[in-house]
């Protein structure tokens, strides 16, 4: 055990803990502070958020121990805060809430925001609120409220306060801050963080891997020239564009634009291109940012142009990706196999289509999963309930044709 002195709620108090127990365990199961959520104790969702020494902070993933010396304020320390009384009169009046599981956290990442932000519009309340999850309310009702709650507060000449009155910079409650003259204040949003040549493209592992391949009825030579021109390859994919050809070993540019459910995201960065004319293969190595919903992808494909009988044309693809922030929650591999087989079928028919000249079938539109995600589950459910028919119809055949021996 461990013995630590903090003040919880602007309330002195030693206490002993493993040096294992979370703050959040500490609060909710010691201190009786039941009003701080855990939700996927990953750091992730933004329920157990509380204030350490006036920052935000993931309870769930902070030791009680290691907050020794600090001021840990949680929703039960906010009943007479000014801001927070505003933030739930403005929640209850926006319809900011369902079920109220993630509100404690929302609040508290809410307040931070109202007190530091001189205003923001929707695109910046949400990105500065993209840490807490919601899936109830849709966020709209939510932003609403946080908006109306700046803008009032700034038309009552309450000015924003930087930094929300902190004045250290540095690991919250470690006591090891380096003192700082202001914290920049949520402002005009800054251009979208491109990947560039400079940036490492090596020296990582891939988190999924998979392989598909399919047939064009095309020579092997006219189907190579179509993969050296790069731009022409990209518009086939959903989403994907370039802003310029590159020849073997070089790298460009490129814009991937993807909606999954509420999240829409546009990832900017690089790829850098090796083809082999004499094998008819190449590697297509890349990554990309996506500044709206903090998240980025690294990514690798091979790919090689085998002939087939009748002057056909068999691509093998192999890919291997990793996908880090919020969309990193949609990369199950069983679904993220299913639906690279439904991408690839949409390049393979578009592929085909420039080929042979048709060019109403020719380009591929954004790259929108929820339609896939639906049609990727129906195919479970119709094999879960197909697997279930089996089963009864295996038993009820048994029950009437009992085994004689």
């Amino acid at each position: 055990m461990t013995t630590f002195s903090l003040i919880v709620n602007e309330r002195p108090l030693s206490a002993e803990a493993e040096p294992r127990l979370s703050l959040a365990d500490f609060l909710r199961d010691v201190q009786m502070l039941t009003g701080t959520h855990l939700g996927c104790e990953h750091g992730v969702c933004g329920a157990c958020t509380v204030l350490v020494d006036d920052v935000p902070v993931r309870s769930c993933i902070t030791y009680a121990v290691a907050c020794d010396g600090a001021s840990v304020t949680t929703i039960e320390g906010l009943d007479e805060d000014e801001i927070a009384k505003e933030l739930r009169a403005a929640f209850s009046r926006e319809h900011a809430l369902q079920c109220g599981y993630c509100t404690p956290g929302m609040l508290i990442s809410a307040r931070d925001l109202v007190a530091r932000a001189p205003a923001a519009s929707e695109r910046e309340i949400r990105v500065a609120m993209s840490g807490n999850l919601c899936r109830c309310t849709g966020y709209l009702g939510i932003v609403r409220a946080i908006h109306s709650v700046i803008t009032d507060r700034r038309a009552r000449g309450i000015a924003a306060l930087p930094g929300a009155g902190r004045s250290l910079l540095g690991p919250a409650g470690s006591g090891r801050g380096r003192p700082i003259a202001v914290i920049a204040p949520v402002g005009k949003l800054q251009e979208p963080v491109l990947l560039t040549a400079e940036d490492d493209l090596a020296g990582w592992q891939p988190q999924a891997t998979f392989h598909q391949d399919f047939s064009v009825d095309h020579p092997i030579e006219q189907v190579w020239r179509f993969f050296c021109d790069t731009a022409a390859v990209a518009s086939c994919l959903p989403g994907a564009s370039v802003s310029g050809d590159a020849a073997a070993g070089r790298s460009v540019n490129g814009t991937m634009r993807l909606k999954v459910g509420p999240i829409k995201a546009e990832f900017h960065g690089i790829a850098r291109i090796d083809r082999d004319p004499v094998t008819y293969s190449g590697v297509i190595e890349g990554g990309g940012r996506d500044q709206r919903s903090s998240s980025a992808t690294r990514g690798v494909i091979h790919f090689k142009l085998v002939p087939q009988g009748s002057g056909a044309t068999r691509i093998e693809i192999d890919v291997g990706y990793r996908l880090t922030g919020p969309l990193a929650q949609f990369s199950r591999s069983d679904l993220v196999n299913e639906i690279a087989s439904r991408i690839t079928s949409t390049f393979a028919r578009t592929v085909a289509a420039r080929l042979s000249g048709d060019m109403a079938d020719s380009a591929a539109a954004d790259f929108n999963a929820d339609a896939m995600f639906i049609s990727v589950l129906a195919d479970h459910i119709k094999a879960f309930f197909r697997r279930l028919y089996d089963r009864v119809r295996l038993h009820n055949d048994e029950t009437r044709n009992p085994p004689t021996s």
